[in-house]
């Protein structure tokens, strides 16, 4: 291989193209679903900041998750400052 040649990689499926990820429903294999509190919300933000799907949106009184795309992997409960959210068992 030359000095300047870059090799040549080939990736196929979703992960190739970040911005197709938020364009897959995941949420039915979930086995936990993220309530959230809106009295204990405080907007901060946290939850959408470091939700691995992008799915946590902003609504008029607090945050919500997308739950046709949310993974249940309770990062958004772990994150936020005032326990507004509490992951449930789903039933």
């Amino acid at each position: 291989m030359g000095k300047n040649k870059k090799p040549e990689i080939s990736y196929e499926g979703s992960w190739q193209d970040v911005t197709c990820l938020y364009a897959r429903p995941t949420g039915t294999w979930r086995d936990r679903t993220p309530v959230i509190n809106s009295i204990k919300c405080c907007q901060c933000g946290w939850c959408s900041i470091y939700c691995p799907a992008g799915c946590v949106v902003e609504k008029e009184e607090c945050f919500e998750p997308d739950l046709k795309y949310c993974k249940g992997c309770g990062v958004c409960a772990r994150e936020c400052p005032v326990s507004a959210i509490q992951m449930v068992v789903k039933g």
